[in-house]
């Protein structure tokens, strides 16, 4: 049973992972190298837990233990006691690779080294550690809360050990185990990502705007969201650095080639909920 837990990133998906665990009684340490980021972050989860509150999912008392259950942290270091890390930064190989140098240097021997990643290879992630047994991927898809499977990707080289900690892990939380081999994008990124593309092609070929879009897909498709709706949920500029590392990692498959419009909506910093304007605005700004 996992009772420490460290988290490395506090964006999005990070924090939302911490506030999981923390639900489920685990102790985590979230940490991130800017503090204003990790202030973000708290904010964030205050908001979500005190609105479960409100609508009757969790009692205020649960909201508060599982607050306090969560350590913002800005030195790598404080990551020193746990029985798993995992990785939610950028999808950059050459950052995640130094970063996990780095964990393996500051943390215990048999701490499983776990990386989100959606669409790099967990293989090469592994390479910059001298314990690839203990490396694994462990791909959370958002809304976390809410969806319940999580991708667990082994390579050649991981353990039967770490994956069924991490199984066990997953089970502590409440989720559901799809296990994979470590192959660009798994299933579910391998499949959405058509979903995107697609409607991006479209909408750049004037067939249709992006509310039509969505309003047929849910009405007709029976999809809960849109493509644009979820591109904007998930922020343009994740969806791109995914697209471009599934470009990368599959020698440049045209399937997987990054559109326009999203290149130019990221360079004009229109990222979606997060930024309050995306293909839709929002007036709230900021999440």
């Amino acid at each position: 049973m996992v009772k420490h837990l460290g988290i490395v990133g506090a964006g999005t998906m990070g924090a939302a992972i911490a506030q999981l665990a923390a639900l489920a009684g685990i102790d985590v340490v979230l940490y991130d190298i800017n503090d204003t980021v990790l202030r973000q972050a708290l904010e964030r989860l205050k908001r979500s837990l005190n609105k479960a509150v409100e609508i009757g999912e969790l009692t205020a008392e649960q909201s508060t233990d599982a607050f306090t259950r969560i350590h913002p942290r800005t030195r790598l270091i404080d990551l020193s006691h746990s029985d798993i890390v995992i990785e939610a930064v950028i999808e950059d190989l050459r950052i995640k690779k130094d970063l996990f140098k780095h964990l393996e240097a500051g943390t215990k021997p048999t701490t499983i080294l776990a990386s989100n990643t959606s669409s790099l290879s967990v293989t090469a992630i592994a390479s910059a550690t001298h314990r690839p047994e203990k490396v694994v991927g462990l791909h959370f898809l958002y809304p976390v809360e809410i969806v319940k499977i999580v991708e667990v990707a082994r390579t050649e080289e991981t353990s039967e050990e770490t994956l069924q900690r991490c199984r066990d892990f997953l089970n502590q939380l409440g989720k559901t185990v799809i296990s994979v081999t470590d192959s660009p994008g798994f299933i579910f990124n391998r499949i959405v990502h058509p979903f995107h593309s697609e409607a991006l092609q479209i909408l750049g070929e004037h067939v249709a705007d992006a509310e039509q879009i969505d309003r047929i897909m849910k009405s007709e498709g029976g999809f809960p969201f849109g493509p644009f709706e979820s591109l904007d949920i998930v922020g343009l500029d994740v969806s791109l650095n995914t697209t471009k590392a599934l470009f990368e990692s599959s020698s440049g498959d045209s399937r997987f080639r990054p559109h326009p419009i999203q290149k130019r909506m990221v360079e004009s910093g229109h990222l979606g909920k997060k930024s309050g304007r995306g293909f839709y605005t929002y007036e709230e700004g900021k999440k």
